[in-house]
């Protein structure tokens, strides 16, 4: 067991932080998962998915593993390499239609031949994105570069990412876009270029409704879908969203008093009680206490994130540390502002408590990149020590 610890390396309240979200995550999930058991036809077998559940977290603690082995400033080039291959995914998931012969959305997904698991490749290509934004921004940091010197290079790979997610999956375009800005600004890029691009993006998207609006065909359902969430959402109409929403803030108040572990009564009514609902179910079940719980982990997991940006010995690794690490608690405050109909339905999972595959192995790799980083600083603290013990280094500095 020590000899395991000892190969852990980076920041001990990072690993403590994601491990009890991740230990915490089974049972709200074993809970609401009786619900998809019985509408997907397996009796109520709730085993299965706990298992899953099982698989995918231990897939994703060995991906969080192994990244965090890698020195940070590998990834770098490993951003340029996989920008194309990014690209190329994007391309695939959203020519391959939007819908399969059930009727389900499939425009966010493609599926992986051999294993027959599938893979959100926007939000992989959220996290290469930001590396690759890090890095450039790192790159110019003490340059004087002209904003046309920054468009193909730097915006050009942002915008051809986003325009390839916004057709099927709007929030995440948003989030991305948001978080984008928000390390541009922190990397010191000129905010008289950023008001551009702001208002650059603004137009495209505008431009982007119109023509979905004069061409229904030739866009993706999904477009419809994200516009009447919003205005649905700022007119209060009734709409299904709206009924998720209402069972939710049911939970919700439940919670005043919890019903305990396993015995929610809204994941019978809530269809995504497992995944983007499941804030509601951990209320519901483990009242203010389990609400409490997660605001503190994420508040801390935050915290840690900046303290380890702030410790880093280059100005990469600052960048990169909070380009990977404030997306995953940004999503969390999205994802439980939507449960108490602060925001618009968007579909964003919980990091580390909702049950999903892409979700949780994309948030294990953020979190080993920001491990990486803060190995790296271990090391060089642990080599100055070594360093002062040396009565040679010692004597040579007297002298």
């Amino acid at each position: 067991m020590q000899n395991i610890f000892s190969q852990i390396k980076g920041d001990r309240a990072i690993w403590a932080i994601a491990t009890l979200l991740a230990i915490f995550s089974f049972l709200p999930v074993y809970s609401a998962a009786s619900n998809l058991a019985y509408a997907g036809g397996t009796g109520g077998n709730t085993f299965s998915f706990f298992v899953k559940h099982f698989v995918h977290l231990s897939l994703g603690f060995a991906i969080m593993y192994a990244v965090h082995k890698i020195p940070y400033r590998y990834f770098k080039g490993l951003s340029m390499v996989l920008i194309p291959v990014v690209l190329v995914l994007l391309l695939i998931t959203i020519l391959q239609g939007s819908t399969n012969a059930q009727g389900t959305n499939t425009s966010r997904w493609i599926q992986i031949p051999i294993v027959n698991m599938s893979f959100q490749t926007s939000t992989f290509a959220a996290v290469v994105l930001m590396v690759y934004v890090a890095r450039y921004l790192s790159k110019i940091r003490e340059k004087n570069v002209s904003f046309k010197e920054t468009i193909l290079p730097l915006w050009g790979p942002v915008f051809f990412i986003l325009i390839l997610i916004l057709p099927a999956n709007f929030s995440t375009t948003a989030i991305i876009f948001t978080m984008v800005m928000m390390l541009a600004f922190i990397g010191g890029y000129p905010i008289k270029y950023l008001l551009v691009i702001i208002g650059s993006g603004l137009l495209a998207l505008t431009m982007f409704v119109l023509v979905a609006k004069a061409f229904p065909e030739a866009m993706p359902n999904r477009v419809d879908t994200w516009m009447s969430r919003i205005e649905n959402f700022a007119n209060g109409e009734d709409t299904e969203e709206d009924y998720q929403i209402e069972k939710a803030k049911i939970a919700i108040a439940t919670g005043i008093k919890p019903l305990g572990p396993g015995k929610s009564v809204q994941k019978n009514f809530l269809p995504q009680s497992s995944s983007d609902f499941i804030f509601a179910i951990i209320i519901e079940e483990y009242g203010l206490f389990g609400g409490i719980f997660l605001l503190v982990m994420y508040s801390w997991l935050l915290l840690r994130i900046v303290v380890v940006s702030q410790k880093a010995d280059t100005i990469f690794g600052m960048l990169l540390v909070l380009g990977v690490g404030l997306p995953i608690v940004f999503q969390a405050l999205i994802n439980m502002a939507v449960a108490v109909e602060l925001f618009p339905v968007t579909g964003q999972t919980l990091p580390l408590i909702s049950s999903g595959g892409t979700s949780i192995w994309m948030t294990c790799m953020a979190i080993g990149i920001i491990l990486s980083v803060s190995a790296k600083r271990q090391e060089i603290k642990e080599n100055e020590v070594l360093e002062g013990d040396n009565p040679l280094d010692i004597l040579g500095e007297t002298i």
